[in-house]
């Protein structure tokens, strides 16, 4: 068996072994496959896909290739929830406590962000003090002590897919639904939750730009974890304009506490309420509606907040000293007109040039800068109006983002309806 032939055999559309899956993920590890072969693996897969076998098999190799998280010690239904990523995306900051107040154990890893999404992590490290790193003792003691804990995911857990990722980032084949669906399901499932709960996001600023390619992702990895055993719930939510009003770490931590303080932005909620509602419903055998009411009740009562404060204190952080940054730049309107689209994907990208973001994972970040808009799509607003806020420190790009920001917000005189923000819900 050697990697040419399993090349060529992608190349023509066919399906490979589980033999040859396990030689490649075994050569990838090794270093006994060159890069370069590698890359034109991922791009016969990105081409030519695969069948459900396939992926199955793919999404086996990688999470043999490094440790799995035993949680049969946690007395309670563990759960874990995952987002495809997107701009201004803080609901695991609101979702994970609300579960935890709801009487589910939240045994998150977490990642970092890259590119023009941020990650739960970086948004957790702009608290000061708090400690992403815990050893797994120290882990499972926690979520069975307050029934949530948030960390980064451990460097031996599906390493397989962080070195694939590494080379998808950058041959043009990170938008490939199995090489997608393997990634993300060989975490999920190392990391040991029997339920799942995966926000796939649609839109502008998200890697699924369309209804179609999403339902089809969401399926395969629905496939994967029932393989595996595992309860799956895929949400399906539109990225097309930033979720929320802040983009920036520290910017969206805040954004998040308000929400959990009942002040946060209607979009959130929504997406909150709507998941820890299914959670319910499946899990704990009630109709939707009844599960609504009791999501709310645990924000009305400040169970969901306490929660949060809870995980914060437990890992070492100060609630009361989030990084965000005292320099500041107004942006006001040049015209007036109701907002017909805003440019999701720009804006995050332009938060990255700010610092808030990294292109490249070692890349050091600014937790203290962003944005925070002042108006979303299907809000009316007058000339010389508060757009949006630019958080800043280093200068180096700021220009450039104040003077092109406002092109990305397209303005009509009539009237527009905000789009559906529940696309779909797959369970």
């Amino acid at each position: 068996m050697n990697i040419i032939d399993i090349i060529n055999k992608k190349r023509l559309g066919e399906v490979l072994t589980k033999e040859e899956i396990d030689f490649f993920i075994d050569g990838v590890m090794n270093s006994s496959i060159a890069d370069y072969q590698v890359s034109s693996l991922l791009m016969a897969i990105c081409l030519n896909g695969m069948i459900d076998e396939e992926i199955f098999n793919l999404t086996d190799a990688m999470i043999r290739s490094g440790d799995t998280i035993d949680l049969s010690s946690i007395d309670a239904i563990t759960i874990d929830k995952h987002s495809t990523g997107g701009v201004g995306d803080k609901v695991t900051l609101v979702l994970a406590p609300l579960l935890a107040s709801l009487g589910f154990c939240v045994a998150k890893m977490s990642g970092r962000g890259l590119g023009h999404t941020g990650g739960t992590i970086d948004k957790l490290e702009a608290i000061k003090g708090y400690n992403v790193e815990l050893s797994e003792e120290d882990f499972l003691k926690q979520v069975n002590d307050i029934h949530i804990a948030v960390i980064s995911q451990t460097g031996n857990l599906a390493p397989a897919d962080k070195k694939l990722y590494a080379l998808r980032d950058v041959t043009g084949t990170v938008e490939s639904i199995p090489l997608i669906a393997a990634s993300i399901m060989s975490k999920k499932i190392a990391s040991g939750s029997k339920y799942i709960i995966l926000d796939v996001k649609v839109g502008n600023g998200a890697l699924m730009k369309n209804i179609d390619d999403a339902k089809k992702l969401a399926e395969t990895m629905k496939a994967i974890g029932a393989h595996y055993g595992r309860t799956v719930i895929c949400v399906l939510t539109n990225m097309d304009e930033p979720l929320g009003y802040a983009i920036g770490n520290g910017l969206e931590v805040y954004e998040a506490l308000n929400s959990l303080n009942l002040k946060g932005p209607k979009d959130l909620n929504t997406i909150v309420l709507n998941m820890a509602a299914m959670a319910l419903k499946s899990f704990k055998d009630i109709s939707f509606e009844e599960a609504v009411l009791k999501a709310k009740e645990n924000l009305i009562n400040k169970q969901a907040l306490n929660k949060f404060q809870e995980l914060v204190s437990a890992q070492g952080g100060d609630i009361n000293n989030i990084c965000i940054s005292d320099k500041k730049i107004e942006i006001r309107s040049c015209e007036a007109g109701y907002i017909k689209s805003i440019n999701a994907l720009k804006l995050g990208e332009y938060a990255k040039l700010l610092g808030a973001g990294r292109t490249k994972k070692e890349d050091i970040i600014d937790y203290g800068v962003g944005i925070v808009l002042n108006k979303k799509v299907g809000d009316y607003i007058t000339n010389d109006e508060l757009l949006l806020t630019i958080y800043y420190n280093d200068e180096t790009n700021l220009e450039f983002v104040k003077n092109n920001i406002s092109n990305l917000f397209e303005l009509k005189k009539d009237k527009v309806e905000p789009e559906k923000l529940i696309l779909d819900i797959i369970y």
